[in-house]
């Protein structure tokens, strides 16, 4: 029996313009069998975008709130009545976080509350493969449906992040830091964040790819034009397209390749349709219409042999986050935002030079350089 295939809409877009985001995100609801087919109108459904971080909506950091609203206004038509908008930022609260972006604005005009999440319960998972229990927020274990909004950027740990890694905003405050340092290596925090969507299941994803980051991302990297929005019910296919499109291996994504081997779903393009409201496109004609081969991603392959263990056994070769002092404003957010016991990032002579890293200690979390408010720490 031929197994079925993920379904990706794929749908061109070429602004923030209102009308222009809306049409396209009936069309992609659309093409996936109708909002009716994913949600009850008497739900209590939660929308979590990616707010990673106050910042101005141009640089591309958090998900767009046009998108965001539009998606509000089409479950508001719809006549859901129960829904929230939240997220547990990396840095700031929900409400900080899009206060003054306009998606603030989306959130009064469709009576739909912003909400702080303000209490963390233990989630037991037995069945993770890496991850037995979470602690997750008390408001979106009160939900009935979770639907991901998320952004197309690139990622400094896992060099993409989008539709399975946005579900770590369900993590509740401290312990998203925390997480780091229980699952520090690649792949174990990549097999972590498969078992959170499973034990979420988020019920539908939506990319924000009308603009991306590239680079120094998901916080400090450069706003690209890509033109897309992408939906799926399969967020290891959405991440894979996205994958496509900046010409990497979607294998080369841990969360892709662990998504898959766990059941998650599928980076392979075999296995995935990709329609459009023009109808369905193979993947090397995504590719070719809407696809940028000069996205600035890492695309360089991670070698396992005896040298690089024997590397990575003595703390040298690796990627590490640096400085770069002639930008930083000594806020001191990196030190705030390390993980680990002890700090592995921290002043030493006061605040008139930048924090110094200790990487004996340092795990590569790169939380770091994801919180820095003015792009000042790198990834060499």
């Amino acid at each position: 029996m031929q197994k079925q295939k993920s379904k990706v809409i794929l749908l061109p877009c070429s602004s923030y313009r209102e009308e222009l985001v809306y049409e396209g995100l009936k069309k992609g609801l659309e093409l996936l069998g109708g909002l009716e087919t994913l949600v009850k109108k008497e739900e209590k459904i939660l929308l979590k975008p990616n707010l990673l971080k106050k910042a101005e909506v141009e640089k591309a950091v958090i998900t767009h709130p046009a998108v965001v609203g539009m998606f509000a206004r089409i479950l508001k038509e719809y006549g859901c009545k129960n829904v929230i908008l939240a997220d547990s930022c990396g840095h700031g609260t929900t409400r900080k976080v899009i206060a003054g972006t306009g998606m603030d604005r989306y959130m009064d005009e469709f009576q739909i509350p912003a909400v702080d999440f303000s209490e963390g319960i233990k989630k037991l998972y037995p069945e993770g493969s890496q991850a037995k229990e979470f602690m997750l927020s008390r408001e979106l274990l009160e939900q009935d449906c979770v639907i991901s909004l998320c952004k197309m950027k690139t990622h400094a740990l896992e060099r993409i992040t989008g539709a399975v890694k946005n579900s770590y905003g369900f993590v509740y405050g401290f312990y998203k830091a925390k997480g780091h340092t229980l699952y520090p290596s690649v792949d174990s925090f990549a097999r972590m964040l498969v078992d959170l969507n499973q034990c979420v299941r988020p019920r539908l994803y939506v990319m924000d790819g009308i603009t991306a980051m590239e680079g120094n991302g998901p916080g400090s990297g450069d706003p690209v034009d890509m033109g897309v929005m992408l939906l799926s019910t399969d967020p290891v296919a959405l991440d894979s397209v996205f994958c496509h499109l900046v010409h990497l291996k979607p294998q080369m994504v841990p969360t892709n390749y662990h998504g898959e081997k766990m059941g998650l779903g599928t980076w392979k393009k075999e296995e995935i349709e990709i329609l459009t409201p023009d109808g369905r496109i193979s993947m090397e004609e995504a590719v070719r219409k809407y696809g940028n081969p000069e996205f600035h991603v890492d695309r360089r392959v991670m070698k396992h042999g005896i040298w690089e263990k024997m590397a990575k056994a003595l703390n040298i070769f690796q990627k590490k986050p640096y400085i770069e002092a002639e930008k930083c404003i000594r806020c001191g957010i990196c030190a705030k935002s390390c993980p680990v016991p002890g700090k592995a990032v921290e002043f030493r002579d006061g605040r008139e030079h930048p924090p110094v890293y200790d990487y004996k200690k340092c795990i590569r979390c790169f939380c770091c350089q994801e919180m820095c408010p003015e792009k000042a720490i790198k990834v060499k």
